[in-house]
Formats: C-alpha cells, sequence, structure tokens
C-alpha cells in the first residue's frame, strides 16, 4: 500500500481570477463552490494554472489562504509552492502548511533546472522543511528538467514524498516509474488526455485542468477508472478529446481562463507575459466547448 492518500479521483488545478491590481476573491469563492458542488476530489491551489509564477508572495499566500478558509476541510487543498529556489520553495511551504494546507505540490525547478542528485537535494531539502505530504510534479516540457525513474525511486523513501503529478506525457516513462514506486507512492495524471491510461496503470486520479470547465465530468470519469469500468470511462476520455485539445491549444491557463470568461464567470484578466488567445484558437476553443455542451 502507498503512504497517505491525499486524494483520489479529480483535482481541479483552479484558476485565479485576478482584478487590474490583485486578486479578485469574491470570484475564486465562486469558482470553488463550483468545483465542490459538482464533484471536485480536491482543490490544487496556486499551481500553474493558477498562474502563481506571477504572484508575489503576498498573493501567492493569501490565494492559499483563501482556498483552504472557503473548501473548510470538505475535500484536500494542496498548494503550490514549488520554486527553481530550494531555499524559497521551502519557505513557501512552511508558510503554506501553517495557513492549513493538506499537501504540497512541488514542482521541477525551472530555467536553472538541476541534475538528477540536484533533484533529490531539492525536493529532500523542502520535503524535511514541512510535517504534511508533499506530491512532486514532473512537467519538463515546461521546466526543461525531468525526474528520472531512479531519481523518483529514491524520492519515494522519503516519508513526506506521498504522490507525482506526472505531466511527462511520456506513458512509457510512466509506466517505468509506477513499476518500481507505485508500491510507495500514488500516481496523479498531470496531462488530461492521459487521465484513463494513466489511472489503467495503477494511478488515483488527475490533477486537471479541464475540471476547471468540467468539473462533474472528469469526476464521473476519474470514479469510472476507480471503480474499473475502464470501457464508460474510456469513452469520456475520448469524448473530451477536442476539448482537451482545445484547452492546450495555446500556452495554459490562457485557454482554460477564457473558457471560464465564455461560461460567465469573472475569470479576470491575464498577467502577462500571458496574453490573450488569438481569434483563430478562440474559434477553436468555442467550438470545443459547444461540442461539449458548454457552450450554446
Amino acid at each position: 500500500m502507498s503512504k497517505n492518500t491525499i486524494f483520489t479521483g479529480s483535482g481541479c488545478a483552479i484558476i485565479t481570477p485576478f482584478t487590474n491590481t490583485g486578486i479578485d476573491f469574491d470570484t475564486l469563492d465562486k469558482l470553488v463552490d463550483f468545483q465542490l458542488e459538482n464533484g471536485t476530489d480536491a482543490i490544487i491551489a496556486a499551481g500553474t494554472t493558477g498562474e502563481a509564477s506571477t504572484m508575489d508572495d503576498r498573493e501567492h499566500l493569501s490565494v492559499i489562504e483563501r482556498v483552504v478558509k472557503k473548501v473548510d476541510g470538505r475535500v484536500p487543498v494542496i498548494a503550490g509552492t514549488g520554486s527553481n529556489d530550494s531555499r524559497h520553495g521551502a519557505a513557501l511551504s512552511r508558510s503554506a502548511e501553517q495557513l492549513g494546507a493538506d499537501a504540497l505540490l512541488h514542482v521541477t525547478p525551472y530555467y536553472n533546472k538541476a541534475t538528477q542528485d540536484g533533484l533529490i537535494k531539492h525536493f529532500t531539502l523542502m520535503a524535511d522543511s514541512v510535517n504534511i505530504p508533499v506530491i512532486l510534479y514532473n512537467v519538463p516540457s515546461r521546466t526543461g528538467c525531468s525526474i528520472a525513474p531512479a531519481t523518483l525511486d529514491k524520492l519515494a523513501d522519503h516519508p513526506n514524498v506521498v504522490a507525482i503529478k506526472e505531466a511527462s506525457g511520456n506513458i512509457s516513462l510512466t509506466a517505468k516509474m509506477m513499476s518500481m514506486c507505485i508500491d510507495r507512492i500514488d500516481f496523479y495524471s498531470g496531462n488530461d488526455d492521459m487521465n484513463v491510461p494513466i489511472c489503467s496503470l495503477g494511478g488515483k486520479g488527475a490533477i486537471s485542468v479541464l475540471a476547471n470547465v468540467a468539473p462533474r465530468e472528469t469526476h464521473e470519469m476519474m470514479a469510472k477508472c476507480l471503480e474499473g469500468d475502464y470501457a464508460a470511462a474510456s469513452k469520456m476520455q475520448l469524448e473530451a478529446i477536442e476539448l482537451i485539445d482545445a484547452l492546450f491549444c495555446e500556452v495554459n491557463p490562457i485557454p482554460v481562463k477564457t473558457a471560464m470568461r465564455l461560461m460567465g464567470y469573472e475569470a479576470g484578466p491575464l498577467r502577462l507575459p500571458l496574453s490573450e488567445m488569438s481569434e483563430a484558437n478562440l474559434e477553436v476553443l468555442k467550438t470545443a466547448m459547444k461540442n461539449y455542451g458548454l457552450l450554446k
């Protein structure tokens, strides 16, 4: 058995609604309500989709604090506190723990990257700094840095490292990691187009962008996996592919934040260097949302 499972099912990597001067907390509350009313099993606050990289520490922690308060223990709240500065990541992690986060999400260090030895030291320093569970986050397309299976094998022995969000897009790599570590840590899909495939190998669910706009459907897809009904889950996965592709036709979270606006939520502006969608891609998104039943 893996240790300390944080959640099973669909975890929403929630967007952060901005105003021109800060955080729109009222809309953030509404987004959390939308998720919980539709069966989402965990909320991931201040992650990539939440545009954490453009928030200062005060804003970053205020989002975590507000989500923790709004969720009020109904589902786990996972705080994105990773950094390419190990000491900064550890400080953010300690603060998030004090604010009541149930777990932390630690991305691989971006830009400066690291050797595999450096990754072990980086994640160990941050995991040592807290007393709550840590989910590692492997997303080399964004960070230029990937966790090797042997590295994960070593990190899986850390008592606070309980899971990994696997977003390499490489099912062979994921399978290798799982073959070495699945008895010690949980695996979550980090790419919505691979939610069912990763669960079919033993994953516990997904940390999802799709769940922002389709929380009920994403929850049900993951529930079907956990019940072992992969025929139904696969049907749902394939029905969502056009929408998933549209949600990633430009850099995340540009499309999903735009989609939330189209659904009537005051998601607010994107922060530079993210910019508004091109007209061509906006039409792609609208068409996919209409075909999925999210827009008339």
